[in-house]
């Protein structure tokens, strides 16, 4: 039990490498991940879901009216910044229309479960981090078709209530049998939980690859203008974020969960949403999965750069 342990935490401190290993693996190799279809993206999103509903407790959503104005804050930054930017950058980068449409989805998902892990590695505030992800979720289900449908609604047809049953689905379901099975079987789930982040990664990455395999030759045609997108998206996401957490006075560690949660995405609930309500456009999926594979990266070294400045005051 100790050596899977081991390898549990192994697989959770380099994450972002495996991420980055299997998306290479599965663009220039496309056949190493084609057998998964893409079908699977919402299964596999859903078991990463409910691992995270396992993990929640009543004390995480308690936060929500102990520090209202810190969760308010959060996401209104969540569901401002992030869709703004994206529809910004795409008229900035004059990104064709199907492209433009994955970047506004992923703009317009709530964060991801990664930031939390991000945020507990870069020192900063965990529960305000925990906090925001649980309510931003929750809030997805409405929030997300109704952003998609004002920022893209013009370029496609936006099936708003197909997408808040997908993401009910999808996300909340899930959550709600993970709390439901810690609830009522308490052991089982205190054994199984110090393995969730290693289970989530390789999740996580399996997505990445099922993705990236089924659009590798659109990617290596014409992929990089929207990798320094989605960059971009993640970066200023991260430093809009920080930002805002200054301005509104928040103590650093404040500022650090700000900053992690605005600027990690669901991306791969944004995948999931282009594969299943916008199959006319198939490269839609493409910057959710690019997004995944960055912000992983990106949430590695960022997490490096907070936590060494704690160190060093």
């Amino acid at each position: 039990m100790n050596g899977l342990k081991k390898a549990c935490d192994f697989i959770s401190k380099w994450m972002g490498v495996l991420v980055l290993i299997v998306a290479a693996l599965s663009l220039f190799v496309p056949a190493s991940f084609l057998w998964l279809d893409t079908w699977t993206i919402n299964p596999m999103l859903g078991m990463i879901m409910f691992g995270m509903g396992l993990t929640l407790s009543p004390k995480d959503f308690r936060i929500v009216f102990q520090r209202p104005k810190d969760i308010i804050i959060g996401c209104l930054a969540q569901f401002i910044v992030m869709p703004s930017l994206a529809w910004l950058l795409t008229m900035a980068f004059h990104l064709p229309q199907e492209l433009a449409l994955g970047v506004i989805l992923v703009g317009c998902c709530p964060g991801g479960t990664a930031s939390n892990v991000i945020t507990y590695l870069a020192k900063g505030d965990l529960a305000l981090s925990v906090g925001m992800t649980a309510t931003s979720t929750l809030l997805a289900p409405v929030m997300t078709p109704l952003l998609v449908w004002l920022l893209a609604g013009t370029m496609v047809n936006v099936d708003t209530a197909g997408m808040l049953l997908s993401i009910v689905y999808v996300i909340i379901a899930p959550i709600i049998a993970g709390l439901l099975c810690q609830r009522f079987l308490p052991k089982l789930t205190k054994n199984v939980v110090a393995y969730l982040p290693a289970f989530s990664s390789i999740v996580i990455a399996l997505v990445v690859g099922v993705i990236v395999s089924h659009n590798a030759k659109q990617l290596l045609v014409g992929g990089l203008l929207v990798i320094i997108v989605v960059m971009l998206h993640n970066i200023l996401g991260l430093s809009v974020g920080f930002l805002l957490g200054r301005l509104t006075r928040m103590p650093r560690k404040k500022c650090v969960a700000l900053s992690i949660e605005v600027g990690m995405q669901n991306s791969g609930l944004a995948s999931s949403l282009a594969v299943l309500h916008f199959a006319a456009y198939p490269l839609a999926a493409i910057p959710g999965a690019i997004f995944s594979v960055w912000h992983n990266i990106s949430g590695a070294l960022v997490a490096k750069l907070y936590s060494s400045y704690e160190n060093k005051s």
